[in-house]
Parts: C-alpha cells; structure tokens; sequence
C-alpha cells in the first residue's frame, strides 16, 4: 500500500489495522510484519474497542510518498457447516434481549445505526422482499446474499470509499465494501445484527475454481448473529459464499469506519495518490 502525494506532506500521523487477527477454531497468525517507509519518528501500539491490535505512527519530516507493507504466514482451519437452528425473524428480538452482555462481539453493538450506516427505506424495503414468516435469521441472511450477488454489478470505477449505502444501493453497482454495507442495513432494517468484516481473499483460486472478486485488494464481507445457539456467521455477499478457507479476517467492526485499514491525517495541500496490491497464496 503506497501514497504519493503532488506537495510533500510536512508532517502526518497515521493508525494502521493491517496485521490478520488469531481467533480461536478459524486462523492462526504464525508470524508477520509491517515496514513503513519513511521510518515513523513515534510509533505506539494499543488494542481497540473490538479487540484489534492497531499501530499508531507519526511523521515529523517532510516525505513525498508513503510505503506500507505486511507481511504475514496465517495457519487458516476448515470451517463445519453448521445446521441451521436459529430462531424464526419473529422469536429473534426474544433472544437478543436474553444477552446481557457488552462485550466487543454482543449482538447488541450491531442493532442500530453507525458511523457510516444510517437506515434508509429503500434498503429496508429490498430486504423485506427476502422475508416470509416461514424463514430463520439464517435462511434470510443467505437469501440476502445471494441476492445482492445476483441484483449488484462488481464495478471498481462505479463508487468511491466515500459513496454511500445509498448511493451505490441506486447504481446496483460498486465494490465489496458497498455490497457489505448495503446487507448490513438490509440486515438491521429487519432487527437482525450485521457487522463488517475486513480482511484478505486467496488471489490464486485452486485449480477449477473461479477466481473471487476483490481478491486483489482488501475485502469486505458481513458477519451475522443468528441466535444465542448460531451466534456469529460470516457470508460474502460479493461472491455469494460463505467465508471459509480463502478468507483471512484482519478485523471486525460494526462498519468500515471501525476497520479503515490506514487512516490518518497530513499537512499538505494538493492531489494525492494511493496504490494498493495484494497476494494471498497458499503455502505448500
């Protein structure tokens, strides 16, 4: 991950969330490592809100680009496919309010409106087209998102970081953080809790397998609390799969803002550049 910038910046301070998480029975971070280039002149490390560790770094000397890379072996399990007992739509405000926990990873963090997601009716409407009283939390999460998969066009040029749920629910265009955001109000707008998942895809699919979109930059996808006997599952929606083997989980927030992979602010003025490439390929 590289910036370049048109006037060097005099000075900037950045918090990084890159390193791949280790979770217990899902992946293992054997080792890794992140240079910076320039060298940071301060560098601190703290554990967020959702238990991610981030890297804060500051530059006090004037630099004309800005070089990030990681690098990291992660040991990943095979998930069980789970059977499905989560409760029907209508028993799930019943187990919701049986939680009574505030830890990072309560559903109740992933009930309202965020940062970035605020409930818009047109969203709230598409997901109500997925619902029959028949379905459970889990068949309407999967139906959702093999519907936004069949409904949305994968168009790197179509949206920005910066473009809205929204904005890209009305193009039916965008990249795999549009299509995670718009499930996730989906999700909430009928008072299922949705979160966003940040992390890597394997650039190089197995042999007869087609090739994952997003699989060249960092990827997005949904986590989903199906009930106290579930709990959490994660599906991706830009692909229509469930995340499994060829996904590393880096963090987990309830939207982009709580995961942005670099964020940061500089002195500068003028037009600035960002390049950003990714292998994940699989160890013999």
């Amino acid at each position: 991950m590289s910036y370049s910038y048109d006037v060097p910046a005099s000075g900037s301070r950045h918090v990084m969330r890159l390193m791949p998480l280790s979770l217990s029975n899902r992946q293992r971070l054997v080792a890794g490592s992140i240079t910076v280039s320039p060298t940071p002149d301060e560098q601190s490390h703290f554990v967020d809100f959702f238990q991610h560790p981030a890297t804060s770094f500051m530059l006090r000397t004037p630099h004309e680009m800005l070089d990030i890379r990681m690098q990291a072996r992660v040991q990943v399990e095979s998930q069980p496919i789970a059977a499905d007992f989560s409760p029907l739509l209508a028993d799930l405000p019943e187990e919701i309010s049986g939680v009574w926990s505030l830890a990072p990873d309560s559903p109740h963090h992933f009930l309202g409106d965020s940062p970035r997601l605020t409930q818009a009716r047109e969203i709230g409407d598409y997901a109500r087209g997925c619902v029959t009283p028949q379905l459970t939390a889990m068949q309407i999460a999967h139906a959702l998102c093999a519907r936004i998969h069949k409904d949305f066009t994968y168009d790197s040029d179509a949206t920005t970081v910066d473009t809205t749920p929204l904005e890209a629910f009305r193009l039916k265009r965008g990249v795999c953080q549009d299509f995670t955001h718009i499930m996730i109000l989906a999700l909430r707008s009928l008072g299922i809790p949705a979160g966003y998942v940040s992390g890597f895809l394997r650039t190089i699919p197995p042999p007869g397998k087609e090739r994952l979109e997003g699989a060249d930059a960092m990827h997005a996808w949904v986590r989903v609390w199906c009930g106290e006997t579930i709990g959490w599952i994660e599906l991706d929606p830009t692909n229509d799969i469930p995340a499994g083997m060829d996904h590393i989980v880096v963090a987990y927030g309830r939207d982009y803002s709580d995961v942005v992979p670099v964020i940061g602010v500089l002195k500068s003025y003028g037009g600035q550049r960002a390049v950003q490439a990714v292998d994940v390929i699989p160890l013999k």
